[in-house]
């Protein structure tokens, strides 16, 4: 049956950031079709209720509490899950983020630090995780990219620059690591994290966000799990390199985002 390619029975996912927002909604994705699932970011609390929605799903869940911007972050989780599980067949770079700011407001430490904290954590935890896999079945892995990094935004640059350096890092560890790891990503658009609450709240700000979306309003953090769980299963398994908008037609139809003034 072709739902069977959806499968990750058996399977171990590795999932950054993993304490709320999009991580959150992977990670339980995931369990739900059958993956045991490394949870890792800073705040425990939150990952004790990830961890209890994923073992609600009949799987084990895994803790890793801890900054993954350390420089030696992304092996030592590599290395963590694959003591507790013995292998990893997926990995999902989720963690990422950073402060808004036009280019007069922003400043070349800024730049630096995005690129630390969104292609440095996943090539550190993508070289680690891809060895890890090389040695077992092969596996996936999924990088968490924005439209921002794809289209032009007032206020994002250095985020969007990273998230753009990302995407095309995504394209070349593809082919790095082709045939036995497939390598994609995802560019979601304007998503209703925790971050973006504070940034659009619920009055005009927020209005204007979803005005600005061809499909008329935000994205749910699920919506990009979906895609997310078709890139990490069988379901994809003809792709690699590829970068998956979610993001409401804003890259399809050429369209800048409508965010408050930042």
């Amino acid at each position: 049956m072709i739902l069977d390619r959806f499968r990750l029975d058996g399977k171990v996912a590795v999932v950054t950031g993993a304490g709320r927002g999009i991580g959150a909604a992977c990670a339980i994705a995931l369990a739900e079709v059958g993956a045991d699932v490394v949870l890792a970011a800073r705040t425990q609390a939150q990952l004790l209720v990830v961890a209890e929605e994923v073992r609600r799903k009949g799987r084990r869940a895994h803790l890793v509490c801890g900054d993954l911007s350390d420089p030696d972050a992304g092996a030592a989780l590599a290395g963590d899950a694959e003591a507790e599980f013995g292998r990893i067949d997926v990995v999902i770079n989720n963690l990422g983020g950073g402060r808004p700011g036009p280019l007069g407001h922003s400043s070349t430490e800024a730049l630096e630090k995005a690129f630390r904290f969104n292609v440095s954590t996943a090539d550190a935890l993508t070289r680690a995780a891809a060895d890890v896999m090389l040695r077992g079945d092969g596996g996936a892995i999924v990088n968490i990219s924005s439209v921002v990094g794809r289209v032009a935004g007032r206020g994002f640059l250095a985020y969007g620059t990273a998230k753009a350096a990302l995407t095309h890092y995504t394209r070349l560890s593809a082919a790095d690591l082709s045939p036995r790891v497939r390598v994609n990503a995802v560019a979601p658009g304007i998503v209703l994290t925790v971050a973006l609450q504070k940034l659009v709240g619920e009055g005009p700000a927020r209005e204007r966000a979803e005005a600005s979306t061809p499909l008329r309003r935000i994205g749910d953090p699920q919506d990009v799990a979906a895609a997310v769980l078709y890139l990490a299963t069988d379901a994809s398994a003809y792709l690699t390199g590829k970068v998956i908008e979610v993001d409401g037609g804003l890259h399809a139809l050429n369209i800048d985002l409508d965010l408050p003034d930042l």
